[in-house]
């Protein structure tokens, strides 16, 4: 799989743009602030539907226009993928292959990319949200229905927590909220604990790589609720939490339970490396995790995927950008940069070059 084409208006800083993609490498450079992240942050619109740098839409509308259109092109094995967003303030519509879709759900498994950036290499050291960011992401492109599921729990913890700011909640349509909230909650504890297993194994296989076998890398998933192999007795005990902790809850005025206080525990020969590894360490697990959710979406779906890596080069050393490069034959690459040594260029696979200033590419010749 491989983006073939990219077309925006009124995108960030780009008015107008048609650019086209080599299917092994593409070289985005140019000083900061001038369009690189912007570039393939459109083009990771086409996998999600939604931003890896914010969560509103219309942040990504040209200053002084009204709405924002992109177009991505993609080949898989089988067929031919068209991506079509456009975004006002008052509305968002996206295509797939010439189609309104009505979900965004519809849109997953079409274009998976994964994206790389300097944040993500904080990920083991940072807040526990950043972490199940770095699950629901990768779930929501691989099941769908994860999507769906997290989509509704989300939902019903608004509901049920602005209730329980209300001065005098009412305990009947307090329990409505919280069968629902147990419903969605206890299928996303079973696909978090399956996805923190297998990408355990992955990452596990990987860092003993990189570190020539001196470290052994573990990812524990930390359910706030324990998990259970049975999806029935996972609702059941997460119920029990729920009203256990209400008095809490009502205290308090927030939910206190549930998959949105999950976390992941990751250590290194046995030792938590959120609190006591060094950068080093923290850095080569996060390369691990992100290589391990690559090949996971290639076992999971037959496809290989499309690495965003934005400006992240620049923050590994030698070492481990070797080993990044080395790791990624036969999948797309976008690399954005303000500068990258001539050591590292040469070992790159065949590609295009382009350098963006102000919202405006060129192609090196």
């Amino acid at each position: 799989m491989y983006i073939t084409k990219a077309e925006l208006q009124d995108f960030r800083n780009y008015e107008n743009l048609v650019i086209e993609f080599h299917p092994n490498v593409n070289l985005i450079l140019g000083n900061n602030a001038q369009g690189k992240t912007n570039l393939i942050e459109a083009i990771y619109l086409s996998s999600l539907g939604k931003s890896f740098r914010t969560s509103n839409d219309f942040e990504m509308i040209k200053f002084g226009k009204k709405f924002f259109r992109i177009k991505i092109e993609a080949e898989k094995k089988d067929e031919d993928v068209c991506v079509e967003m456009a975004v006002s303030k008052e509305s968002k519509a996206v295509k797939l292959n010439g189609h309104k879709i009505r979900k965004i759900s519809e849109l997953l498994e079409s274009i998976y990319i994964v994206v790389f950036s300097p944040e993500d290499l904080k990920i083991v050291k940072e807040e526990p949200e950043k972490r199940r960011k770095f699950i629901d992401r990768e779930l929501c492109q691989i099941k769908p229905v994860y999507f769906n599921n997290i989509s509704k729990y989300k939902k019903v913890l608004l509901q049920r927590n602005a209730m329980l700011k209300e001065n005098s909640p009412k305990i009947t349509l307090l329990e409505i909220w919280n069968q629902e909230l147990c419903e969605y909650g206890a299928k996303i504890i079973t696909h978090r604990a399956e996805f923190v297993k297998k990408i355990d194994k992955i990452s596990s296989e990987i860092h003993k790589n990189i570190t020539n076998g001196r470290e052994k890398l573990h990812v524990q998933y930390e359910s706030n609720v324990p998990f259970m192999k049975n999806l029935e007795d996972q609702k059941s005990l997460f119920l029990e939490k729920i009203n256990e902790n209400l008095e809490k809850d009502l205290l308090r005025r927030s939910t206190s339970v549930g998959p949105h206080r999950d976390d992941l525990k990751i250590t290194i020969n046995g030792i938590d490396i959120r609190k006591y590894g060094s950068q080093g360490q923290q850095r080569t697990a996060a390369l691990s995790l992100k290589l391990a959710e690559i090949m996971l979406i290639k076992d999971e779906t037959e496809e290989d995927c499309i690495l965003l890596l934005d400006d992240v080069l620049s923050e590994l050393d030698e070492e481990r950008q070797n080993y990044l490069i080395n790791s990624l034959s036969g999948i797309q690459l976008f690399i954005t940069s303000a500068e990258l040594s001539e050591k590292v260029k040469s070992t790159l696979p065949e590609g295009k070059r382009f350098y963006v200033e102000n919202g405006k590419i060129k192609e090196a010749e």
